[in-house]
């Protein structure tokens, strides 16, 4: 029997029930394939339900506005305009969680096949996994880049749809733009997935044991609700930087504390405007990674 570490979940240790032609399907998508194929389709549900809370974020982030003031200014543009922008983060999202989850498998298989003959401890070894696929994650930063770009409203008339976003800027300005923004994405993307990774096996393990379906997906929910509202707290202020430097077009590429310094100065060196925005992220994060975390635990059983 193996020994569950701190970094597993139901993911990890799935039983083998009769699932039918479910079980089929898991097979043809391999052991490897359907935690790519689990995460993508867990991505793709949440981005559907929760763009909308996103754009009202993005727009405190961006112009530290009060939520009504960003909410009326969605409500001036129009139905039309609400999803905007939808096509980059539904890419972007639907295939990071993809390699979030898929590759911290992959990695985490690779470098435990080596810890054993090395005595290296599991969760080093875990957390070297979750740290190499959040950084393997920054590789698709030009959709977020695409995504600010669409959901500033200053760019409206300037930028059409995806397609024409990223045509102009190649055109214009060359790949390297399209990573602007890279470094605070880097910053996240790692110690934040060595965290959600480290830390929902325990979470779980403290909940009330479930006795039924939904009771497990009701954990599931929870347990990833909270941690991705704890990282979405703790991580804010680099989001901040991420969609200050984004909104940009052309220029110097500013580093990341200048324009840290810059917002701060900005917004009178107050905490509270510093982290506006952050109370709708915490429950954008709560709903979105509940959602994401127990839609991924359900698919791995059902596929």
């Amino acid at each position: 029997m193996g020994v569950v570490t701190t970094m597993d979940s139901d993911s990890a240790r799935q039983p083998q029930g009769k699932l039918g032609g479910h079980a089929l399907i898991g097979a043809n998508l391999g052991a490897r394939g359907k935690h790519y194929v689990c995460g993508s389709l867990a991505a793709f549900t949440n981005i559907i339900v929760t763009f909308p809370i996103q754009k009202v974020l993005f727009r405190q982030q961006l112009h530290g506005v009060r939520a009504t003031e960003a909410v009326g200014q969605l409500q001036r543009e129009g139905l039309r305009h609400l999803y905007r922008g939808l096509l980059p983060p539904l890419l972007q999202k639907t295939t990071t969680v993809a390699i979030m989850f898929g590759l911290y498998e992959d990695f985490s298989r690779l470098l435990l096949r080596h810890a054993r003959s090395s005595g290296a401890p599991e969760l080093v070894t875990r957390s070297a996994a979750a740290a190499l696929a959040g950084t393997a994650e920054a590789a698709l930063t030009p959709f977020e880049r695409v995504q600010t770009l669409l959901q500033d409203h200053r760019h409206n008339g300037r930028f059409n749809n995806t397609a024409h976003t990223f045509r102009t800027l190649l055109r214009d300005y060359g790949v390297r733009e399209c990573y602007r923004g890279l470094v605070p994405v880097l910053l996240r993307n790692g110690p934040s997935n060595v965290l959600f990774f480290g830390l929902r096996g325990p979470i779980k393990q403290w909940l009330p044991d479930a006795r039924s379906r939904m009771g497990n997906m009701a954990n599931d929910f929870v347990c990833g609700g909270l941690l991705g509202a704890a990282l979405g707290i703790m991580f804010y202020p680099l989001n901040v930087v991420k969609s200050r430097a984004q909104a940009q077009v052309g220029g110097k590429f500013v580093p990341c504390h200048t324009i840290l310094m810059t917002v701060w100065r900005e917004r009178g060196g107050s905490i509270v405007l510093l982290f506006r925005g952050a109370t709708l992220n915490y429950h954008r994060s709560l709903l979105s990674w509940g959602i994401i975390n127990a839609t991924y635990e359900l698919l791995l059983k059902v596929f």
